[in-house]
């Protein structure tokens, strides 16, 4: 390859394993890597506002393609803020590495300017935190990083990459791009998990999470139809399989169809598939208890650490999610079930939005009315907060890469997402969704998407406060309120300033026409739809907390 500095073997490196677009704020600890970048149109750079908005975006990409998403911030202030996403990814099991741009390796141990140890930093969240010393090795911790941010349970890498490292020059060939490993079922596995189906009267699937993919979704939507399965999605793994399949039942965690936890308890096999059984899914781990009494428990995860790690597996199976659900299609000697097509119905006469008296704006229309607009594959992206349970519960999923969405709850994710999700497909409907406070943790990135050509609509919806906790703060201290106030810009003159079209919303009868006026604009589009905070998720009222 003849000598080239650690900045070049490191981009090149990045195009060997298919990387095509990156996400970044700029450093001068990164500069050999900025001035690579200029010679290779490969690599689509994407500029952001906040590193927090960089792993965001890098997280969200990883989700989408099931290869590692590429961030660059440089080191200490550029690196803490990166932290939330490198969070977001772990947790959320979402292929990532996060470059970081160090400090000259002279200077360690002095605490120099913006110096942190990395390594220690990220090891408790990252699946794996190095530092690149030698730059006739990039290429070997470049395709390691990618290796282990896609394979078993996928999670983020975390290289810093010392600034005279990258000037360094060496003669190394470039390594060839690496897969993720597909590992089968053990057959003898799925022997005995046919005899546990055999012998079940109630099973139930709980599916999403860890390598979950288009191929999967067919797959195991094809034999739980065949059965008459009924199946549950994790949380905020709606799009695990299309919301239509005739045995959907519904999602778990926060606000779930109120028929479907007792289908849980009741249930005397659960067959787990990719999902880790977090504290949301399982309602602070007491819908499915760890070791589950009177229940059977099949846990399929495609990492080994993950089955019998907290829950009691009466049977583990460590596959990758594609393989065994072709497998568990091509069986021919599965029972049949017929209470798949009832949790279905239950799920769909709860999630039909019905008008609530005395409501100025009632979102519950507001998405009937985007189901009946939007194309049945738009991809809603959305951060954390109760503005969300509308869409949670209204919206019907496609399938694979129509929700984007942090199963750890961080708020500012949604608009970022967006941003990633209309990059990665331009010719999709990209819908970001998000409360007033948090839209205000990352709305900057509204300056990239305009930047970067992004067509996207953004709803932001607006109480005036942080409704998740002033629920919470009602439930435990009624009628003291404190701290979750909060006084807003008008944020259609906010996106306008940003040169997005906006509009806002004050009443449910004007949500359609400016929805319809939004859908005929071109680029960035945002609806302020201002509300009340006495309307504060899909099924209560602050009223009605307080009285309990």
């Amino acid at each position: 390859m003849g000598h080239r500095n650690g900045g070049r073997i490191l981009v090149d490196n990045l195009v060997a394993q298919g990387c095509d677009r990156l996400f970044q704020v700029p450093g001068e600890s990164f500069l050999a890597v900025l001035d690579a970048l200029v010679d290779t149109p490969a690599i689509q750079v994407v500029t952001c506002r906040q590193e927090g908005g960089v792993t965001f975006m890098a997280a969200a990409d990883g989700r989408m393609t099931g290869r590692p998403g590429i961030a660059f911030v440089t080191r200490g202030p550029g690196a803490t803020n990166a932290a939330i996403g490198v969070h977001v990814a772990r947790q959320d099991s979402l292929p990532m590495i996060l470059f970081i741009g160090d400090i000259d390796r002279s200077t360690r141990h002095r605490e120099a300017f913006q110096e942190i140890d990395f390594e220690a930093m990220f090891a408790p969240i990252a699946k794996w935190a190095a530092r690149i010393d030698d730059a006739a090795r990039i290429p070997e911790y470049v395709a390691r990083a990618c290796a282990t941010a896609i394979n078993g349970r996928p999670g983020p890498v975390v290289l810093a990459l010392p600034e005279d490292m990258l000037l360094d020059t060496a003669d190394v060939p470039d390594r060839p791009r690496v897969e993720k490993l597909r590992q089968a079922p053990d057959p003898a596995a799925m022997d005995r998990l046919a005899a546990m189906l055999g012998g079940a009267e109630r099973p139930l699937a709980i599916v999403g999470g860890a390598g979950w993919c288009d191929g999967t979704a067919t797959a195991f939507a094809d034999v739980a139809t065949r059965l008459g399965l009924p199946v549950a999605a994790a949380f905020r793994q709606q799009d695990s399989i299309p919301n239509t399949l005739a045995v959907y039942a519904g999602n778990l965690g926060y606000g779930p169809c109120p028929l479907l936890p007792q289908r849980v308890r009741d249930a005397d096999l659960l067959l787990v598939l990719g999902a880790r059984l977090g504290e949301a899914t399982t309602d602070g781990y007491t819908l499915v208890a760890p070791d589950h009494p009177g229940q059977r428990l099949v846990h399929v995860h495609p990492d080994p650490n993950e089955p019998d790690r907290v829950y009691h597996a009466d049977l583990a199976l460590c596959a990758d999610m594609r393989s065994f659900a072709r497998a568990l299609a091509a069986r021919t000697d599965l029972p049949r079930f017929s209470h798949g097509a009832q949790a279905h119905a239950e799920w769909l006469e709860w999630s039909d939005p019905q008008p609530r008296d005395g409501v100025t704006l009632d979102l519950g229309p507001c998405v009937a009315t985007m189901r009946e607009r939007l194309p049945a594959d738009t991809m809603i992206c959305n951060g954390a907060g109760n503005f969300s349970a509308w869409w949670h519960r209204y919206w019907r999923y496609a399938g694979p890469c129509s929700q984007l969405a942090p199963t750890c709850g961080a708020m500012g994710f949604g608009v970022p997402a967006a941003v990633a999700a209309a990059l990665r497909y331009p010719d999709r409907m990209v819908l970001a969704t998000a409360g007033d406070g948090d839209f205000l943790m990352n709305g900057q990135e509204l300056a990239t998407a305009v930047q970067h050509g992004a067509s996207m609509l953004v709803i932001v919806v607006d109480n005036g406060g942080y409704g998740t906790i002033r629920m919470h703060q009602e439930r435990e201290f009624p009628g003291r309120v404190s701290a979750t106030g909060l006084s807003n810009p008008d944020f259609a003159a906010l996106a306008r300033a940003y040169g997005c079209w906006a509009d806002t919303v004050e009443r449910t009868a004007d949500f359609a026409p400016a929805l319809d006026r939004a859908m005929r604009q071109t680029g960035v589009r945002l609806l302020h739809l201002r509300t009340e905070m006495e309307v504060i998720n899909p099924g209560t009222t602050i009223t009605a907390i307080r009285g309990s």
